[in-house]
């Protein structure tokens, strides 16, 4: 296996179930658990998305991080950012509630990336390490549970995952304080752990908050750190597998991995892809993708910061293809007394936004970052210094890729780093933003730009589709994302929706 970071679960991957029985709807972070993101909305097609135009916003009024996923069920939208959740009518974006939660942050960065709807209740993760839920119709607090040491500087930006009464969340952690990624299953009903899990080896010191199985052995030392989760999860209800990305090693000794778990109990039931002594910064990040090609091919694409997207095959776990998406240049390149370029650089390749895919076109599509950095050797044990290029040089790419070959059919380059959301409709259109602020339509099976507009801020968030309940399709964009790292452009946070009419 490629030292990129991919897991399998041990079963065929049959079906690609939604959380939520509309069709309207957009009812998880990427809309099935299995991670598609394909809308069968199909109003809007390359010949009149020109007629696009916006249809109503709702601004939350602060300037924010704001990646949140958008959420939609049963007409209601809901949005998260670091300290609020909110819930707007999807047909008109009038507020229908808004939480705010007063808390210091254990990180500096304002960051939640969604929130989880099952039976009523709303779920989300905090920066000061809670995991809240919350009635959905109103927005009364209903219990809270902390999983995460702030302490530590240990958050949950994640987007959640509810599934069969259960809600799955795991804890970031800063680089610079060693910390080990956990994954929990909570009770939805009482927010009482149900499991947890730890993505690197337990020490002695480690004691778990609820039933524990095996961690990963994928290093011996008890006391290896890294394996934190800070975007999303997917889950094959057919076998029951909950796939969590664990990225965000704290040194070079430390090693990134993806790891297949029973969403029941915990246990591990695989781990591929280490990447150990990594200087680069590449961990996994992004939830990964399960479909089935027109061909039958069974297969979880992954696409990581190291600028490649890898096709798994299910259940052998053997290698099908790789592509990458990006410049890379010097991947290999061992590290020197007076450093490395590199590309991908640390803020290159596929960030928090995975892979998605189209069954009317059978093809992947894929956002990335085309961004180098250099590495200078470390001194004693601190980690790698990593030094990015000029702002200026940070450009984007939207790529279509054959599901059976990893073939690219088309390559879009962007004139900034794309972070969105790709989402391909059943209309044949595919939606993707990009961090100067422009939204764009694109022929999914051409790659033709069929519209494009600015939207007024950074696009680094969800783009969804959805219908109302009078069967108009709506595309909505998460806009205005803040941040001191990222070259973009200037706004507050806002979620804009576009439609025909």
């Amino acid at each position: 296996m490629n030292r990129s970071l991919l897991c399998v679960a041990g079963a065929l991957l049959l079906v690609s179930p939604v959380v939520a029985q509309s069709a309207n709807d957009w009812p998880a972070f990427n809309r099935t658990l299995t991670g598609e993101r394909f809308a069968p909305q199909s109003q809007i097609t390359p010949a009149n998305a020109g007629k696009l135009h916006e249809v109503c916003r709702y601004d939350l009024k602060q300037q924010t991080s704001f990646q949140t996923g958008p959420v939609v069920v049963d007409g209601v939208m809901y949005l998260t950012t670091g300290h609020d959740t909110v819930a707007i009518d999807a047909a008109t974006c009038a507020e229908k509630w808004r939480v705010h939660e007063d808390y210091k942050p254990a990180v500096p960065n304002d960051v939640n990336r969604g929130a989880a709807v099952m039976d009523g209740r709303v779920f989300r993760g905090t920066q000061d390490g809670r995991v809240l839920a919350y009635d959905a119709a109103t927005g009364k607090r209903l219990w809270e549970a902390t999983i995460a040491d702030k302490s530590q500087a240990e958050s949950i930006p994640t987007a959640l995952l509810a599934w069969k009464g259960l809600v799955f969340a795991g804890n970031a952690g800063s680089e610079k304080i060693p910390v080990k990624g956990r994954i929990y299953a909570l009770d939805a009903a009482a927010g009482k752990v149900v499991w947890e899990q730890y993505m690197a080896p337990r020490g002695q010191m480690d004691k778990p908050n609820g039933p524990a199985a095996p961690a990963p052995k994928l290093v011996s030392k008890e006391d290896a750190t890294g394996g934190t989760s800070w975007t999303a999860y997917s889950l094959d209800a057919a076998t029951g597998t909950l796939y969590v990305p664990g990225g965000n090693p704290t040194n070079d000794k430390d090693a990134s991995y993806t790891v297949a778990l029973d969403a029941k109990t915990g246990a591990v039931k695989q781990v591929y892809g280490a990447v150990m002594h990594d200087f680069h910064d590449w961990e996994v990040s992004a939830a990964a993708t399960l479909l089935t090609t027109h061909g039958g091919k069974h297969l979880l694409t992954a696409a990581t910061k190291d600028g490649y997207v890898y096709a798994v095959a299910l259940p052998s776990g053997r290698q099908v293809w790789k592509s990458p998406i990006t410049t890379v240049e010097n991947a290999t390149a061992p590290m020197k007394e007076g450093g490395v370029h590199f590309c991908p650089g640390g803020q290159g390749g596929d960030e928090w936004n995975g892979t998605s895919y189209a069954p009317s076109t059978n093809m992947i599509y894929v956002g990335a970052v085309d961004w180098c950095a250099t590495a200078m050797p470390p001194v004693g044990n601190a980690e790698s210094k990593r030094v990015t290029d000029a702002a200026e040089t940070g450009t984007g790419w939207v790529t279509a890729l054959n599901a059976e070959t990893g073939k690219i059919a088309w390559h879009f380059h962007a004139p900034s780093p794309v972070l969105s959301g790709i989402t391909p409709t059943a209309g044949g259109v595919v939606f993707a933003g990009d961090l100067a602020g422009t939204v764009y339509a694109f022929d999914a099976k051409t790659g033709d730009v069929a519209w494009k507009t600015n939207a007024g801020g950074a696009v680094g968030g969800g783009i969804i589709s959805y219908s109302t309940s009078a069967g108009a399709q709506r595309i909505a964009v998460a806009v205005g994302m803040k941040s001191t790292v990222w070259p973009m452009a200037k706004g507050s946070a806002v979620l804009v929706v576009y439609g025909l009419e």
